[in-house]
């Protein structure tokens, strides 16, 4: 795949990887709140605790049904903020 950068010149991968790894810490984070561990997630979800365990190391690629799922079983908002705000 051919290295694409961003107008600040990161790489496209470098920041896939970093949203992913921001993402992970948050469900993680969430989770642990809500005093539960990862098998109990998964339980609840339908889904592996591998499965979780990889969302929440950044080593999955989470797709937004994944994320809407986790949103609905932690009892969390999904927000998309302008990173350009006030320009």
């Amino acid at each position: 795949m051919k290295n694409i950068t961003d107008t600040d010149g990161v790489s496209i991968e470098a920041y896939l990887t970093e949203c992913r790894l921001k993402v992970g810490r948050s469900i993680r984070e969430i989770r642990e709140k809500r005093s539960l561990s990862q098998e109990q997630l998964a339980d609840k979800m339908n889904i592996s605790r591998s499965t979780i365990s990889k969302i929440e190391s950044g080593k999955f690629n989470c797709s937004i049904d994944y994320l809407s799922k986790f949103a609905s079983f932690l009892d969390f908002e999904i927000i998309l903020q302008d990173s350009q705000r006030n320009l």
